[in-house]
């Protein structure tokens, strides 16, 4: 419980502390943010090594009541799926401060700020367990992220951080009606005193006991999917997210892929999925199509970019559709495949976004028409970039591979797709991923040097070697042995299909029988939250 609490306060003790920095103290300002980051990185280690992997359930429990009138407080806790994420959040930030240190040259005391505010509320994401707290979390990222993209971002900031903004507010209207429509329905089918309750604990006990009428259910998917599907961005809702990264600074790219986008497919799993699990049936092929759909107009419209940057950001489209597609097929394969993907995204999508950011700093260009004979003057800065592209290819060896290939599996043997065309239209986006990026990666990197400028460039300092370093550490280390971390994950994906399989009564279709059902675990659960608080 303490380290939790630490973990997600600490961002928030850095941001009011740099409150009361002078602004022309802008060495102080920037290594007292990284070093507020680090150490909320090193405490999280911490839940790594404490948590239980036998367990489906939540850890680390914390609550409080703030509004008892309505059952809202705060309640925080931590399963394999949120430790995987918040990890990757603390893990990441850092690396974008280091990256600020050369990409952010003006009110850098605001930004600073506005780093450690955002993480602190993406960690909350990540471990909220009532409705009403994950809400505030989540409004809470607008804000900072709407002034990295709009201050510090580029020529076109202002129409790319309104675009955002306006897309986000929207989903955000539609999820606060299902909070309070949800609430109100969990509140009276449980009896509670109040009539509301925002316990996410309590309304998960309620979809095995007593589930909400599948027409309430639908509505509550539905707005709920809203506002996750345009925070992925699922497609046909993704046209925010090639504006958004392109004008952003490269740290707020690289934030942006790297955590901001699986609040969208965390969310899908932990209130579309574990909440209302029939209306999550009758909805996964719709979903899964567009999953796919996603994946091959994402990989299609990357072929066509002449901005490296831009190319980057569509190929996002095209991986997290993969993402989606093995969150609806509700195999313990799919399931697993997904989360793993989410992390696999953020390592090496974030890592082409700082690749491109180093070029960008050096040539103050994005276009690959200028580029060309870049290997020949950075030899090291050739090497990250190369494997950060077969990273994203998909390589064996290499992280990306197998989070595409479980999400492919789990949609090839899933009982509710019941369809292989999922898998084979999802595995042309890894053959295209293939083809836009080994092409983008031998015009940038090699033939003849297209510009005089780039025969001049200097190869990577150790600031940006420090900075890549540790993602490809972990980018080989998942490729290589993936079990440190689907251990995380794999009670919990196989508890959660077979939950929604049991409510179905279909789960003898499951392709692991012997996978726990979600309530054999609670009497266990409830004895860690128990001694938690």
């Amino acid at each position: 419980m303490i380290p939790l609490l630490i973990t997600l306060f600490l961002p928030l003790l850095g941001f009011i502390l740099l409150l009361f920095y002078k602004k022309d103290k802008t060495k102080a300002i920037k290594w007292t943010a990284l070093i507020v980051s680090i150490i909320t990185f090193l405490v999280s280690i911490s839940l790594f090594f404490l948590f239980d992997k036998d367990l489906s359930g939540f850890q680390f429990y914390y609550e409080t009541i703030w509004i008892k009138q309505f059952d809202a407080g705060f309640r925080v806790g931590a399963d394999g799926m949120s430790l995987l994420l918040l990890l990757l959040t603390t893990f990441i930030s850092p690396i974008t401060i280091i990256s600020s240190f050369s990409a952010i040259e003006k009110r850098e005391k605001e930004y600073y700020a506005m780093i450690l505010l955002l993480e602190f509320a993406m960690i909350g994401v990540f471990i909220a367990l009532d409705l009403f707290l994950f809400y505030i979390f989540w409004e809470i990222i607008l804000i900072p992220m709407y002034f990295i993209i709009g201050i510090w971002g580029g020529k076109d900031r202002i129409y790319a951080a309104v675009k955002f903004f306006l897309f986000t507010v929207v989903g955000s209207l539609f999820m606060l009606v299902a909070v309070v429509w949800l609430g109100i329905q969990a509140g009276s089918m449980l009896n509670m005193p109040t009539g509301f309750t925002t316990n996410i604990d309590k309304i998960r006990e309620l979809v095995l006991t007593n589930p909400i009428p599948l027409q309430i259910q639908n509505w509550l998917f539905i707005f709920f999917a809203l506002s996750f599907c345009i925070k992925v961005p699922v497609f046909p809702l993704h046209t925010w997210l090639p504006d958004a990264h392109t004008e952003a600074p490269t740290p707020g790219s690289v934030i942006l892929a790297g955590v901001l986008l699986k609040m969208g497919t965390y969310g899908l799993i932990r209130f579309n999925l574990e909440l209302f699990p029939n209306s999550a049936i009758e909805f996964a092929k719709p979903l899964a199509w567009l999953a796919v759909i996603g994946i091959v107009y994402g990989a299609l419209m990357s072929i066509t970019q002449k901005d490296v940057k831009r190319l980057v950001a569509y190929s996002s489209v095209s991986h997290l559709g993969f993402v989606v597609l093995g969150i609806f097929a509700m195999t313990a394969q799919g399931l697993q495949g997904a989360i793993i993907q989410m992390v696999n995204h953020g390592l090496s999508t974030g890592m082409l976004f700082l690749c491109v950011g180093i070029l960008y700093e050096r040539r103050h260009t994005r276009e690959i028409a200028e580029f060309g004979g870049i290997a020949k003057v950075m030899p090291k800065f050739a090497v990250f970039f190369a494997l950060a592209m077969l990273a994203s290819v998909g390589l064996p060896g290499l992280n990306g591979f197998i989070g595409e290939y479980l999400t492919l599996i789990g949609a090839f043997n899933s009982p509710i797709l019941n369809s292989w065309w999922f898998t084979v239209i999802g595995s042309t986006g890894v053959i295209l991923a293939a083809v836009y990026l080994l092409n983008m990666y031998q015009k940038v990197m090699y033939g003849k040097i297209n510009n005089p400028k780039n025969a001049g460039l200097k190869d990577i300092n150790k600031r940006e070697f420090a900075m890549l370093l540790p993602i490809v550490v972990f980018i080989v280390w998942i490729g290589v042995y993936p079990k440190t971390f689907l251990d995380l994950t794999d009670k919990y994906s196989k508890s959660l299909v077979n939950k929604i399989h049991y409510i179905q009564g279909t789960s003898s279709n499951l392709p692991f029988p012997d996978a726990p059902i979600f309530k054999a675990d609670k009497d266990k659960n409830k004895n860690i939250m128990q001694k938690s608080k």
